[in-house]
């Protein structure tokens, strides 16, 4: 019901957005309704529709491996000189573009490839249900694409699966990745819990099947299929730091009637990205409710995977590097550092935790730029020299 109310909303949005967007254009270049047409602005984004944005890196993209729920896109002509880096980007409801920055970082000196997560409310029943077991099936899947020849980089809510599907070719002997650098992962959230790990821990799984998952309606490719809606999420990502937002809106407002061009471009850049938002098929979003947040399978080391118990003590062969933020609020610290106690065996540990920055300045931004992405070359760079 409450998509169904969702999508009503947005189709009479769209008079809103018309209206609005006319107003702007008509009042652009009018001195004396500078008010007016930053308040016709303001309502335009207010009622727009977010899609997946582009990546616009000025770079060629090709898919290389197509699959239902995400495919594994490459950027450029891969140059057999560099190195392969496959950025796994988080299925936790903004698209993979969310790593642009991280990508133009390493794109000039790496080959680079993504996981370009699709809208699960946009994906046809007839494709199955996408979960956990999916999620590590999809990543093995992308690295035997390399053949071992990969450094493996998880950002965020894929450290998890990223550990278990390299577990998993380990035990099997298969050829696995020169290096895997996890980067503010829930590796183990009883670690400095957060106010995230709190809200989940303060609720038990039928609270989350009750409240966050509705069905997609049926003017959608994805129609039946039940999800944790998009904006949902986008209502959750917002109320964490509310005022901040407000204030944000506030300024771009003030940036538009005093012609201030160059700031409000960057505020609508940014939101551009954070409100564009995706649905999570149920299945994954509740087993990595339940398995990564409020049983912490991972750590206790009773997780399993297609039948599978995974077995991180395997890995042997693959280098492992954690980086933390010092202020990161989403994954607190010692969160993603858990993994060199899951991993023993591994040839090389790196920890990495960044002074003050939070969780989006770990994988983007001045100090990531500056700070974050020579560390990571470098770890890199000792992983292939061995």
């Amino acid at each position: 019901m409450l998509y169904n109310l969702h999508a009503m909303g947005a189709f009479w949005a769209r008079s809103v957005n018309f209206y609005a967007f006319i107003n702007a254009a008509l009042t652009k270049d009018n001195p004396w309704l500078k008010q007016w047409h930053a308040a016709s602005r303001l309502l335009e984004r207010y009622t727009r529709p977010y899609s997946r944005p582009a990546f616009d890196l000025d770079i060629e993209e090709q898919v290389v491996i197509r699959n239902p729920f995400g495919d594994l896109l490459r950027f450029g002509t891969p140059d057999p000189t560099k190195p392969n880096l496959l950025m796994v980007a988080p299925m936790s409801g903004h698209y993979a573009t969310l790593l642009r920055g991280t990508v133009r970082e390493f794109m000039h000196d790496h080959n680079v490839y993504i996981t370009d997560w699709h809208d699960a409310g946009s994906v046809p029943l007839s494709e199955g249900r996408f979960t956990l077991d999916t999620y590590v099936n999809y990543l093995r899947q992308y690295i035997r694409y390399f053949d071992g020849d990969v450094h493996l980089m998880a950002v965020c809510q894929p450290s998890v699966p990223a550990m278990a599907a390299v577990a998993l070719m380990s035990e099997d002997q298969e050829q696995v990745p020169r290096s895997m650098i996890l980067m503010g992962g829930p590796v183990d959230t009883r670690k400095t819990p957060t106010e995230v790990n709190d809200f989940a821990e303060n609720r038990d799984l039928n609270w989350f099947k009750r409240h966050t998952i509705h069905t997609v309606p049926m003017n959608r490719r994805g129609a039946g299929r039940s999800v944790y809606p998009g904006f949902l999420q986008l209502a959750g990502f917002l109320s964490m730091n509310l005022d901040r937002h407000i204030s944000a809106h506030h300024d771009y407002f003030d940036h538009l009637v005093s012609g201030d061009g160059d700031s409000a471009a960057q505020h609508e850049a940014f939101y551009d990205e954070y409100l564009a938002v995706m649905d999570l098929d149920a299945p994954f979003y509740l087993e990595t409710i339940q398995k990564v947040f409020l049983e912490h399978h991972l750590p206790k080391g009773i997780l399993e995977c297609n039948g599978r118990l995974v077995k991180p003590e395997l890995i042997k062969d693959t280098a492992l590097m954690t980086i933390e933020g010092e202020l990161d609020d989403i994954t607190g610290p010692g969160q993603t550092q858990a993994a060199h106690k899951l991993c023993p065996a591994a040839p090389l540990h790196e920890h990495l935790t960044q002074p003050s920055v939070g969780h989006y300045g770990i994988f983007n931004g001045r100090r990531f730029r500056e700070e974050i992405a020579p560390r990571i070359r470098a770890f890199i760079n000792q992983v292939d020299d061995n």
